[in-house]
C-alpha cells in the first residue's frame, strides 16, 4: 500500500502559468536595467564618447545584454516551476538538421523573392563590397538577436502557454501578436509589415509547436536578417545596419520592394509562403533613448524617453 502511495506521485506544484509570464516581463526589464548600465558604463571606459553613438559594437553588446536579460529572469523562473533548461527548445540532440533546414529555407525565400525583384525591375543592384570583419560582426549580432527573441517569445511565452488550457492555436496567435508588437516602435512600421510580422511568428511558432526546438526557428530568424541587411543590403525592419555586400538602388519604394521597413515591408513573400517580412525575427537590440538633438542606442539609464526596438 504504502508502495503504491509513493511511486504515486503527485505532479509537484508550479507557479500559475500566466503568473510565470508576468514575472518574466518584469524580470526582464529589471535585468536590462541591470545589464544595460553595466554594458554601457564599460562601453563608456573604453570607447569614451563614442559609446553614446550607435554602431555595430554597441549593437551588438546591447543585444548580449538582451540575451542575458531573457535568459536570467527564464532560468530563475524554469528552476521554480521544476522545469528542465531544455524545456526552453535549446537542444541540439536530435535536431541539428533544424538548423540546415533554416539556412535553406531562408536562402530559397530570398532567392525566389529577390530575383523577381530584380527581374521585374523593383530593385537594382549598383555597387559591391566585401567587407570580411563586418559580414562576420553583423552575423554575430544577428545571431544573438535570433537567440534573444525565439527564447523569448517561442521557447519560454509560447511553450508557458503550451502548458495552459488554452488551445494550442490560440497561445500561437497570441506569442505571434506579441512578437510582432516587438516591432512597434521600429522606424517606418506600418500595417502591413505588422500584419507580416503576426504571419511571420506563426509560421515559425508552428514550427515550434511540431518540434519543441528552437534550432529551426533562431537558424531562419539568423539567416533571414544577415542576408537581408548584411548580404543583399535591405533595411531590416526599418534600420540600417551599415555596409553590405551589395548596394541597393530602389526606383520606387512600395510593397513589392519593402520600401524603407525593409524586407518585412514586402508583399511579395507573403504571397509565397510567409512574409518577406522579414526577418522572421525581429530582434530587441536594446533601449531606444530619445534626445531634443538627436537619437541613439544605448542599453543604459540616460531615461529621457524609452521604447524598445528591434533590429531583427
Amino acid at each position: 500500500m504504502e508502495t503504491e502511495e509513493i511511486r504515486e506521485k503527485k505532479e509537484p506544484k508550479r507557479l500559475p502559468v500566466w503568473a510565470c509570464i508576468l514575472l518574466f516581463a518584469l524580470g526582464l526589464f529589471v535585468c536590462m536595467g541591470l545589464y544595460g548600465t553595466i554594458g554601457f558604463g564599460l562601453l563608456s571606459l573604453i570607447l569614451g564618447d563614442e559609446a553614446r553613438h550607435p554602431g555595430l559594437l554597441v549593437y551588438t553588446v546591447t543585444e548580449a545584454n538582451m540575451l542575458l536579460s531573457v535568459l536570467t529572469p527564464a532560468v530563475i523562473l524554469l528552476y521554480f516551476e521544476r522545469r528542465p533548461f531544455s524545456d526552453l527548445g535549446l537542444t541540439l540532440k536530435g535536431h541539428v538538421r533544424g538548423l540546415w533546414y533554416g539556412l535553406l529555407v531562408a536562402m530559397l525565400l530570398y532567392l525566389i523573392g529577390f530575383g523577381l525583384s530584380l527581374a521585374i525591375g523593383e530593385v537594382e543592384v549598383t555597387g559591391f563590397q566585401f567587407d570580411p570583419l563586418n559580414l562576420l560582426g553583423t552575423f554575430v549580432f544577428c545571431l544573438l538577436v535570433a537567440l534573444t527573441e525565439e527564447i523569448m517569445m517561442r521557447g519560454y511565452i509560447l511553450g508557458r502557454l503550451l502548458h495552459t488550457r488554452m488551445n494550442k492555436f490560440l497561445a500561437l496567435f497570441v506569442s505571434a501578436l506579441l512578437f510582432a508588437l516587438l516591432h512597434i516602435f521600429n522606424p517606418n512600421v506600418a500595417f502591413l509589415p505588422m500584419l507580416n510580422l503576426v504571419i511571420a511568428g506563426m509560421l515559425i511558432g508552428a514550427s515550434y509547436l511540431y518540434t519543441r526546438n528552437l534550432c529551426f526557428p533562431i537558424s531562419l530568424h539568423l539567416f533571414w536578417n544577415w542576408i537581408q541587411g548584411p548580404i543583399l543590403g535591405y533595411q531590416v525592419s526599418g534600420n540600417d545596419l551599415g555596409t553590405s555586400l551589395l548596394t541597393l538602388h530602389l526606383p520606387e519604394e512600395n510593397v513589392l520592394n519593402g520600401g524603407a521597413f525593409g524586407g518585412a515591408k514586402s508583399g511579395r513573400q507573403s504571397v509565397l509562403l510567409y512574409p518577406d517580412h522579414a526577418k522572421l525575427n525581429p530582434l530587441p537590440v536594446g533601449i531606444y533613448v530619445h534626445h531634443s538633438d538627436h537619437d541613439m542606442l544605448v542599453d543604459g539609464y540616460d531615461f529621457c524617453r524609452i521604447g524598445y526596438i528591434s533590429l531583427g
